[in-house]
């Protein structure tokens, strides 16, 4: 690991305060009857209900949304036996994948015990807190029997992620792989280099979909698993094969399928060229496969190819599983997890990727193929539709096979609840960061000499986001790199325009005063404010086209770097306004509020075409924009002028943009709950709950950006400048490195659809 992001992981582990977990009481504890309705003597009334009936437990309790994650760590990804303790920080991990993609909570437990019964007999005993339990990191072949075992004793899901996650998404690869190359499961020839519990997982799987035991054949560090070898244990021992075959060289000598499930390099070039026609090989060892796909197609263009890592098409990641056949899971009341279910996953993941992908999908991961095909067998992790596709998928499998404690009576109704938890994920900035690294642009940072600028740069350049062009004193930058570690070199990882020493000024300063001549800047003047203003310098190389995109601030106030901006670069033709949308990513909900910082008191035009700009942006995110115009009054129940011009805007926009989701004028409280506008307005236009509110002034935008983001412990993408005719952004004094670097990957991505 670099040292920059080993010290970056540490300082992200340590603060704000350690770990990555908290315990969050979800009903008020505001008064004296709060107290005695959660505690004494009111909560007796719940125990007494569960006493009578168990189920009632998810209905009382956390219990029917609450999962273990347990290990004991002795087999920590890439990091072996380390124990317990250590495995913490892992386990914490996977515990905010959960409650991140499915809203499912989680207690991590580690547990320093290796003895097997011992083990078994401690999770066991937990069957009363938890509505499911998820083992990890446990070595095999250990893990088999703890598994097993748990699963015999205990009435609530137990799911082995490292096998059965690994194997339902392998299993999705082989089904649409084999869609792609036109073969069938019972006549190919799979190959498997690793036996671990992963591996056996994945093959079992496969034989379930109808691969012929007898055509695979397994590799371990000793090479094939054939019948005469001695030692195997009675896992391994399932697949020795009758084969003279005892390299893997052999083995993949006419092979259809390669699952890779081992090591780094394992798989040279040589033996895939020996591999049957159209070969299917997912080389799923993390970081580095067992081949990487450049190398696999030169030998055979023909193959298609999935590996583990993101930068890749086609990713094999255990995050399209987990999470969503535990939320299906618990929400029928499942008391296992089995093999219908995983079958079920397996089939809504394959076929998912055989559908055409929703526009919102398509625009959030824009530049790149989203056709089911030899770039596209399996789904991207971020794509929404996963929450509501795998668990009423799961769920229905379940009541089929008979293993739901509390059937759903209504899977529709079901789907649209588990829609709107899309809505409440960080996920949101995932696709923009993979939009921008299909195709990294040219972007120019005003400010180059800011430490929080050149940190952002540094996750730019490792993450591939972007091509920084930065301007500053070189002297000082370079100081700054060298007194931060960062691990990067002016003119190798980015480019640096000395601010001091550069020779485009006087050409710049003539093409400066030409747009300026008639607002009372004279020449002299006009080549002393390029020099001496880099937000000018930075706009005049975004007007004449020799960056992309560029980024103002942090420094200085955000109207002045607007004035400067505008001046130079203008607005957009057919755009009369400019304004300001701020992204506020919550606990429970992802808000795009406008305009928090240009606008003082916007009248109706300038109300409804900040709204027709704020909505371009949210669908730039690949998210529905529905609209709520908010207000003091709602629906006319005021006569103010800032409640009619609400109105009055309104009925602009339905006029311009009448495919828009939007309505108003509404309190912020009927925007975003749908039973208070229910209430008051049952055929409100508004479907769901807002996800852009368009506020009535500037001091409403900003007061509510603002307390949202502390009081809700928000993450803010912005400010977002709508309606300049290039693409730039000007920052606030407050924003940090990571709020800079988000912005830099939505420039980016708005300079490649702008293109």
């Amino acid at each position: 690991m670099a040292d920059d992001l080993r010290d970056s992981a540490l300082q992200y582990h340590r603060f704000p305060r350690p770990g990555k977990l908290a315990i969050q009481a979800t009903k008020p504890m505001a008064s004296q009857r709060d107290l005695s309705l959660a505690y004494s003597p009111g909560v007796a009334a719940a125990c007494e209900e569960i006493e009578r009936d168990p189920l009632m437990a998810a209905e009382y309790t956390a219990r029917g949304n609450l999962v273990a994650v347990v290990s004991n760590g002795t087999a920590v990804l890439g990091l072996g036996s380390i124990g317990a303790l250590a495995s913490k920080p892992v386990m914490e991990g996977k515990a905010v994948l959960f409650k991140k993609f499915a809203d499912v909570d989680v207690f991590d437990i580690e547990v320093e015990e290796r003895d097997p019964d011992k083990f078994i007999e401690i999770v066991a005993g937990l069957e009363a807190t938890f509505g499911g339990i998820n083992l990890e990191d446990i070595k095999a072949p250990e893990c088999f029997e703890i598994e097993r075992r748990l699963r015999e004793r205990m009435d609530i899901p137990v799911f082995h992620d490292d096998q059965h996650g690994t194997a339902i998404v392998t299993a999705a690869a082989l089904l649409n792989g084999l869609r792609v190359v036109g073969k069938n499961l019972g006549d190919i020839r799979l190959v498997c280099n690793g036996a671990g519990s992963a591996a056996l997982a994945c093959l079992d799987l496969a034989v379930a979909l109808g691969v012929r035991k007898e055509n695979i054949l397994v590799c371990d560090r000793s090479g094939v698993i054939h019948t005469h070898r001695d030692g195997l244990d009675q896992y391994k021992a399932r697949y020795a094969a009758q084969t003279e075959a005892r390299t893997l060289a052999d083995a993949v000598n006419g092979a259809d399928v390669f699952f890779g499930l081992s090591s780094g390099g394992a798989l040279k070039a040589e033996m895939v060229a020996t591999m049957a026609d159209r070969p299917l090989i997912l080389a799923m060892a993390n970081p580095h496969p067992e081949i990487m796909p450049e190398d696999a197609k030169a030998v055979r263009p023909d193959a298609v190819i999935a590996t583990g890592r993101s930068d890749y098409p086609n990713q094999v990641n255990n995050v399209l599983c987990f999470p969503f056949i535990f939320r299906g899971a618990l929400d029928c009341g499942a008391t296992t997890i089995n093999e219908e279910m995983k079958l079920a996953t397996v089939m809504a993941i394959a076929d998912m990727a055989t559908t055409t992908v929703p526009e919102t999908v398509a625009v959030a991961y824009g530049g790149q193929a989203l056709t089911f095909g030899p770039e596209y067998i399996l789904p991207k992790p971020f794509d929404p539709r996963l929450i509501d596709t795998i668990p009423p998928a799961v769920a229905k499998a379940a009541m089929d096979s008979g293993v739901a404690a509390r059937p759903i009576e209504d899977l529709d109704a079901y789907t649209r609840t588990l829609s709107k938890l899309v809505y409440r994920s960080g996920n949101v900035m995932e696709p923009v960061f993979e939009r921008a690294r299909q195709n990294p642009l040219r972007l120019l940072y005003a400010e180059g000499e800011d430490e929080r600028v050149l940190r952002a740069m540094e996750v730019c350049v490792s993450q591939r986001y972007a091509k920084p062009v930065l301007i500053g004193r070189r002297a000082v930058i370079e100081a700054r790199i060298e007194e931060l570690g960062l691990p990067v070199t002016p003119g190798v990882d980015f480019e640096l325009i000395d601010s001091q020493d550069y020779s485009g000024y006087p050409e710049l300063a003539s093409e400066y005063h030409i747009l300026m001549g008639r607002r009372g800047v004279q020449p002299e003047a006009a080549e002393k404010r390029v020099r001496s203003r880099s937000t000018i310098l930075a706009s005049m190389l975004l007007r004449r086209g020799d960056v992309d995109a560029m980024i103002a601030g942090p420094v200085g106030t955000y109207g002045e770097h607007l004035g400067l901006v505008l001046d130079v670069i203008g607005l957009r033709e057919g755009v009369n306004t400019a304004a300001a949308l701020q992204l506020l990513i919550l606990e429970r909900a992802t808000l795009f509020i406008a305009d928090p910082f240009v606008n003082y008191d916007p009248d109706a035009n300038q109300i409804a075409e900040i709204t027709l700009l704020a909505a371009e942006q949210v669908r730039r995110f690949g998210i529905t924009p529905r609209a709520a115009l908010v207000s003091h009054s709602s629906f006319g129940s005021s006569d103010f002028d800032s409640a009619g011009k609400m109105r009055q805007a309104l009925a602009l926009i339905r006029e311009r943009a009448p495919d828009l989701v939007v309505d108003g004028e509404m309190q912020a409280d009927a925007a975003l709950s749908t039973g208070v506008r229910g209430r008051i307005l049952p055929d409100s236009l508004l479907d769901g709950e807002a996800n852009l509110l368009i506020m009535p002034s500037l001091d409403a935008a900003n007061i509510a950006f603002t307390a949202l983001k502390v009081l809700g412990n928000g993450v803010s993408v912005g400010p977002i400048l709508l309606g300049a005719a290039k693409p730039v952004h000007v920052l606030n004094r407050s924003v940090t490195a990571r709020g800079i670097a988000n912005m830099s990957a939505f420039a980016v991505v708005e300079a490649q659809t702008d293109r």
